[in-house]
């Protein structure tokens, strides 16, 4: 199918408000043109409805939990909505906690902390950093990167029958890759996960912009995710489901806010009673705003319908993967093959392209914003490029100069804000610089490819 077939049936719905869709940048070829934001796994767009409530609300801010006075109870009420909003976005089941946190990364740390003891840990090779690592203090079993959903679900079995001793054990599992794209059964993993004893939390990050995401249907028993990539900024996360473990361990942070009563012993000492809900591991004055809109964005993806907005981001998978599969030059990174489902996250090489001179010609040529590096996934894009483990590359910070080969990747990300027109300029800008070329000269400056300012173009 052509390029121009797919985008023109892309008419299902109209991309959804956001901020920075009228922003102008300069092109180092002259002029300025509208910035095309395809970035949106690393950060996505703030929605425009996440933008005018927090903007309606913040003149009523105030402390939280913490205060007799009108607008701290209007605050706090506000803020524990939220936490209802949340829970109903995501299927939570009756007895399950949704704990505010600042990202998915710290999600899965206060996860981590919460273990119980000599509990075995089992994550994929395929997983985001912010899943791979925080399990320091369990004892962890890497699965190798699986080739197809079924494979991923055989290898994890395997793994659970032959742990010894057998014990608490814990399954960590992403529902979207942030660099392929592609969607992971999650169902049948949890399945084989309760199947031999053991939990899964789910890594969120990318699947819930995307998709519905619910606990109870997908019968996993946590879910983490990140209020920068649901469209909705100020640094919030989300860690929802079974409380039991989170009730048993120690807050993540001690303070204010976790401890339900505090005195002093007679022996000078302190004794503490701690919370055992949410607010056992919210200790601190809450990011409210940040709350407020992940809450908001909630509430503005499921009015939208996730089935209309579906349909389009297939169709603007479509055009980037039709139009990138008339490139011979170009190959897309994948797990599970070109068939397999997907949300708007696609990675590739371009051959005789160093991967950041690429993205850098891309930016300032053509206005476009995407991603290059290892996307914090390093295990991953290794095993999909095929390279040795010792190779250099690093997340964002490509070593090889331009025109050199290095160990990174290209990735376009798009979402529920995206127009038409910026994954159509994405697919002409590609085949433009690999018939012709940049046209521009551009040079390594701490560790980035950037415009030769002191040359002309080329």
């Amino acid at each position: 199918m052509s390029v121009s077939a797919v985008a023109a049936d892309s008419s299902v719905c109209a991309p959804l408000a956001v901020l920075g869709r009228d922003v102008t940048v300069p092109l180092v070829t002259g002029g300025e043109v509208t910035y095309a934001a395809l970035d949106y796994a690393a950060s996505a767009p703030a929605l425009q409805r996440v933008w005018d409530d927090v903007a309606a609300y913040a003149p009523y801010y105030g402390s939280v939990h913490r205060g007799a006075g009108y607008l701290s109870q209007l605050s706090t009420d506000l803020f524990e909505n939220s936490r209802e909003t949340v829970a109903e976005f995501l299927g939570c089941r009756e007895g399950d906690q949704v704990v505010f946190t600042r990202s998915t990364t710290d999600s899965l740390n206060l996860l981590a902390a919460a273990l119980p003891a000599d509990c075995q840990v089992f994550v994929f090779e395929t997983e985001h950093h912010a899943s791979l690592l925080p399990w320091r203090d369990a004892r962890v079993t890497y699965l190798n990167a699986p080739r197809t959903p079924d494979e991923a679900v055989h290898t994890l079995e395997r793994a659970l029958a032959d742990r010894d001793p057998y014990g608490p054990a814990l399954v960590c599992v992403t529902g979207a890759s942030n660099v392929t794209g592609e969607l992971w059964p999650v169902r049948e993993l949890a399945a084989a996960a309760h199947a031999h004893g053991a939990r899964i939390v789910l890594d969120a990050a990318q699947l819930a912009p995307h998709h519905p995401v619910s606990i109870d249907e997908l019968d996993v028993d946590w879910v983490a995710f990140s209020g920068h990539k649901l469209y909705a900024p100020f640094g919030s996360g989300v860690l929802a489901g079974r409380s039991d473990w989170l009730r048993a361990a120690e807050p993540y942070l001690a303070g204010g806010g976790a401890s339900r009563k505090v005195a002093r012993r007679t022996d000078g000492g302190v004794d503490v009673e701690w919370h055992d809900t949410a607010a056992r591991h919210e200790a601190g004055s809450p990011n409210v705003i940040g709350v407020y809109s992940i809450a908001s964005a909630c509430k503005a993806l499921t009015e939208a319908g996730f089935d209309d907005l579906v349909a389009r981001e297939q169709q603007l998978i479509g055009t980037v993967r039709a139009g990138l599969a008339e490139v011979p030059q170009v190959r897309i990174l994948s797990l599970f093959g070109d068939d397999a489902p997907r949300v708007g996250v696609i990675s590739f090489v371009v051959d005789g392209w160093n991967s950041s001179h690429f993205a850098a010609a891309l930016s300032a040529e053509y206005g476009i914003g995407v991603r290059d590096g290892l996307f914090c996934a390093h295990p991953l894009v290794r095993t999909l490029l095929g390279s040795e483990p010792d190779e250099p590359g690093e997340c964002g910070a490509p070593e090889a100069a331009p025109g050199e080969k290095s160990l990174n990747a290209i990735r376009v990300s798009f979402g529920a804000g995206t127009p038409d027109e910026h994954v159509e300029r994405f697919v002409r800008a590609v085949k433009e610089l690999v018939a012709d070329g940049a046209r521009w000269s551009y040079r390594t400056e701490d560790g980035r490819c950037v415009p030769d300012t002191d040359t002309a173009a080329v």
